[in-house]
């Protein structure tokens, strides 16, 4: 007598309502923790699984991807774990460059970048140039903070002699804005806060939170967030 073999579940796909994800990566640290290593292990298995992330959300029908890397605030970890992350980052980018030549992915980084050394915003530069033709579009948050974010798009605006500034002027002047605000985001971890994300960006963003810590999700954990995206009626004020 033959078992029947259970039916496997089919990843989801997305349409012209679901265009843009967005991850706050949280839990790297706990991760590690839980399996007595340093935080920095957490990372940088938290880094490969950014990357199998991303392939995922564009081989689902995705167009944007924003990723929370590195914030404003992160520099006042302890200075080991710290430069572990910086370590990470660099190696990232000289990986790109190989890894990524057959992937359909535009990188780009997200922040104030004028804190790195030329060496590395010339990796970052490099990486953007090279890319720009592909139509997945990644943006990756360095030294990236929300209110940094308005702030830096305010004195842009000064600069350009607004007196008057709209809501349109600043949304022409963030970092993302060439490209739709997020649709949906996905916090890890199981902390339930914005942590200054995508704070312009998300007036009417639907939020995702799960307690899968970050270097364990994985494309069915997307798959349960887009499901829970699709339950949901999105009024933007309306009824």
């Amino acid at each position: 007598m033959f078992l029947k073999r259970k039916k496997q579940k089919q990843k989801v796909t997305v349409d012209e309502r679901l265009q843009h994800i967005a991850f706050i990566m949280d839990g790297n640290g706990r991760w590690a923790q839980k399996r007595g290593m340093p935080r920095e292990f957490g990372h940088t298995h938290g880094a490969a699984t950014f990357k199998k992330i991303g392939r995922y959300c564009e081989s689902i029908g995705l167009k944007y991807m924003t990723v929370y890397a590195f914030s404003t605030e992160n520099w006042k970890r302890p200075q080991k774990e710290v430069d572990a992350i910086m370590k990470l980052f660099d190696e990232y980018i000289e990986q790109c460059f190989i890894e990524m030549v057959d992937d359909n992915v535009h990188i780009r980084f997200i922040g104030d970048l004028t804190i790195f050394p030329d060496s590395l915003r010339a990796k970052m530069d490099r990486i953007e140039r090279e890319t720009a033709h592909k139509s997945f579009l990644l943006n990756i948050g360095v030294n990236y903070g929300g209110r940094e974010e308005i702030t830096h798009a305010c004195n842009e605006l000064i600069k350009l002699g607004k007196k008057n500034i709209t809501e349109e002027d600043i949304s022409a002047h963030i970092y993302t804005a060439d490209c739709p605000d997020p649709d949906l985001i996905v916090r890890t971890g199981g902390d339930l806060r914005t942590s200054n994300f995508l704070l312009w960006q998300s007036a009417y963003t639907e939020y995702y939170f799960t307690d899968v810590l970050w270097p364990d999700y994985s494309g069915k954990d997307v798959d349960e967030a887009v499901e829970a995206f699709y339950s949901r009626k999105r009024r933007y004020g309306g009824v």
